[in-house]
């Protein structure tokens, strides 16, 4: 088995968290933190610098514009596809991957001896502040890590303790077109729905795809369309024609900033988190 160089000063709690999370491999060994950083994930790009090391980031994906500095770091490619050579000529000594990112890139990489960590697409909340954790461990930034998750704990159970005994509306969140494909149950994005105080029309099914005589039938309160440009605005006239729906005799379908539900830190978990509050509970407004 690979093993896995991690940085110096890695504590019990940072080893059992890489552990567990399948990052270290037959043995380690304790090295400086890395000072030459390549993200391929806009969220992750984002984290580098919500734990103040975006001084080491040395490249980032097209896609990557959080914070604007990142704008201007090289760029390595598409959330999918990864420029290899580009890549070797900014010598990394972390790259940072996630579950999009093409496995053969990242095969190439790590057989050429560059250091890849890859982080899968996080299920739940717990998931994101558990990664964000990890992020801290692998850039000896554990501390600061942590305090960052306790503070947007915190928030959160706030949040949940305002909307707690307050009517649920029944959500649906559409995240693909055609098809329609919208979130379950296993999805950090019906975190968002339920600690928002809402109900995930598709919590309990089996796939995210889905059908409009479904959701003509579920008949939701909230419609949210998760997307970006024409496309949403596309979508949003095609709902409106179904005068039926709740969510459109009351005028509550909403077309969310992909970037906002679908790529989130745990700080921006929270923003995101507070907009929906406001959606379903609008007389929460300024109180969030």
């Amino acid at each position: 088995m690979r093993s896995v160089i991690f940085g110096s000063g890695v504590g019990p709690f940072c080893f059992l968290l890489l552990l567990f999370m399948g990052q270290l491999g037959a043995f380690a060994v304790q090295v400086p933190s890395p000072q030459r950083i390549v993200s391929l994930g806009p969220s992750l790009t984002e984290e580098v610098y919500l734990l103040e090391v975006g001084d080491r980031l040395v490249g980032c994906t097209t896609y990557c514009r959080w914070p604007p500095d990142a704008t201007k770091k090289e760029k390595v490619g598409t959330v999918v596809e990864v420029d290899v050579e580009r890549i070797l000529a900014l010598e990394p000594d972390l790259v940072l991957a996630t579950s999009l990112t093409d496995p053969r890139g990242v095969k190439k990489l790590r057989d050429l001896g560059v250091r890849v960590v890859v982080f899968p697409q996080p299920r739940s909340f717990k998931d994101l502040c558990r990664q964000f954790i990890l992020l801290g461990c692998l850039l000896g930034k554990e501390r600061k890590a942590k305090r960052i998750v306790a503070r947007v704990e915190a928030q959160v159970a706030r949040i949940q303790a305002l909307v707690a005994g307050l009517k649920k509306p029944r959500v649906f969140v559409e995240i693909g077109a055609r098809p329609l494909f919208t979130a379950t149950g296993d999805s950090f994005i019906n975190d968002f729905i339920e600690m928002a105080g809402g109900i995930n029309i598709a919590a309990h099914a089996k796939s995210g795809l889905y059908s409009r005589e479904k959701v003509l039938e579920e008949n939701p309160d909230v419609i949210l369309i998760v997307t970006m440009g024409i496309v949403g605005q596309k979508e949003e006239e095609t709902w409106r024609r179904f005068r039926t729906l709740k969510a459109v005799k009351e005028g509550r379908i909403y077309v969310m900033d992909s970037y906002q539900l679908c790529s989130p830190t745990p700080v921006s978990f929270v923003e995101s988190l507070r907009n929906l509050v406001v959606l379903f509970h609008p007389e929460l407004k300024g109180r969030v």
